[in-house]
């Protein structure tokens, strides 16, 4: 019976440290709007396209993920604490829908910043509101 309890606290214990984990990707503080009536952010203009943003660490992927719906990614792969791999994540060419990095190969969903491989940690999502007309807001 007390090795029951004993192995019940070590999972329970296990399980709570992993959840007061912090995120490896550090939280940078920004508010910038961008206008979609830009060139450089045509692809934004229709559901599925996706855009390169200067911001937070490494950069931000914005994708719209519905007509009133747009998700922003910092660009800083989590497989990457330490900030050494020169670029950020950046789109695969074989499949749109997905971000890969390029020093340690894990790969996210750009839809919803999942892992999909070579991560336990999903992307940092910062927050994305869409005025109805011309400007996305993008903040932290």
């Amino acid at each position: 019976m007390k090795i029951r309890i004993f192995l019940l606290i070590l999972v329970l214990a296990g399980v709570s440290c992993k959840k007061n984990r912090t995120h490896p990707v550090p939280s940078v503080a920004f508010d910038f709007q961008i206008d979609l009536t830009l060139p450089s952010y045509q692809e934004l203009n229709s559901v599925g396209g996706w855009s390169y943003v200067s911001g937070g660490i490494k950069g931000i992927v914005v994708y719209r993920q519905s007509l009133d719906v747009f998700v922003a990614w910092e660009r800083m792969s989590p497989e990457d604490p330490d900030n050494v791999c020169a670029t950020g994540l950046t789109a695969d060419s074989t499949n749109f829908l997905q971000l890969k990095d390029p020093c340690s190969g894990a790969v996210f969903s750009m839809y919803d910043g999942s892992p999909i491989s070579g991560s336990s940690w999903g992307l940092r999502k910062y927050q994305a509101i869409w005025n109805g007309s011309n400007l996305l807001r993008i903040y932290n």
